[in-house]
């Protein structure tokens, strides 16, 4: 059986209506997705749900600053066509100035609950799909304040200067940040967009993937053959090649094979160069 978490997700990918809107549609229809559909139809929050079932993998992600806020946004649409459009990009765009407008950290719902010209930020979202012809879905919002920290970031195939497939976005400190410094986190973001890690270092690393990741490796260790009073000391090295593939500080530097993020950044240590957070967001 579905979540409600799963059926509100999928209630909003097939609707386009807001998050209470359909946990409260849900709840009036136990939980059944059609009936709550039919539901929010009726009471016109489900204006887009002709183009709200089909599926939406492609899209673009883009980023938005001002002297506050750092913002990641990511807007899924059907095809690559409609996502390179000036309509999309355009679409993107407003979306982060609304935002930023706001320079508030808000979540989704709230965002799409924002007044906007004669309504909300959602009834925007419903007459771009209508114009667009597409279905679309607000996947991801990120926002940063901008307190003492340095920001950069990094686009993989973009489509604007800002907008693109992939963005990485390096939240970092130092004592100065020049021309060096600036370059070393934009290659930082670089190496962040091409492995992928899932934490900064070992100990930011989410407990249940390593513990699940230690149980597969002795399974397989212990499948093998090997006797058990030496799986221990196997299971070791076992996971320290998996910490150095899924941790940044510990991954091969992307633009130096021999070497580590962690070293690279050492060799920076007289700016007292610090790692504080990351996001990736992809296609």
């Amino acid at each position: 059986m579905s979540s409600i978490t799963e059926l509100i997700k999928e209630l909003r990918e097939k609707t386009g209506a807001g998050f209470l809107d359909c946990k409260k549609s849900l709840e009036e229809n136990n939980n059944n997705i059609e009936k709550s559909i039919e539901a929010l139809r009726k009471k016109g929050l489900a204006k887009a749900s002709k183009k709200s079932d089909r599926t939406a993998n492609e899209g673009a992600v883009g980023v938005y600053f001002n002297k506050d806020l750092t913002v990641l946004i990511k807007v899924n649409s059907e095809t690559d066509f409609a996502a390179k459009s000036d309509t999309f990009l355009d679409f993107l765009d407003k979306l982060g100035s609304l935002v930023l407008d706001k320079n508030d950290v808000l979540d989704i719902n709230q965002l799409l609950n924002l007044k906007y010209q004669n309504g909300t930020v959602q009834d925007y979202f419903n007459s771009m799909i209508a114009k667009i012809g597409e279905n679309l879905i607000l996947n991801n919002l990120i926002i940063k304040q901008n307190k003492t920290s340095n920001y950069s970031f990094y686009i993989h195939n973009s489509y604007r200067a800002n907008i693109g497939k992939i963005i990485s976005l390096l939240e970092y400190s130092s004592d100065k940040n020049d021309s060096e410094i600036e370059t070393l986190a934009k290659n930082i973001c670089m190496h962040i967009a091409a492995m992928k890690p899932e934490s900064i270092d070992i100990n930011d690393l989410d407990e249940a993937l390593v513990n699940n990741e230690k149980k597969i490796q002795k399974e397989l260790i212990l499948n093998s053959g090997k006797p058990s009073n030496i799986a221990d000391k196997i299971l070791e090295g076992k996971m320290k090649k998996f910490y150095s593939e899924v941790t940044l500080l510990n991954q091969t530097y992307i633009l130096d094979q021999d070497k580590t993020v962690k070293k690279i950044i050492e060799e920076n240590s007289k700016s007292n160069f610090k790692l504080i957070s990351f996001e990736l967001i992809s296609l």
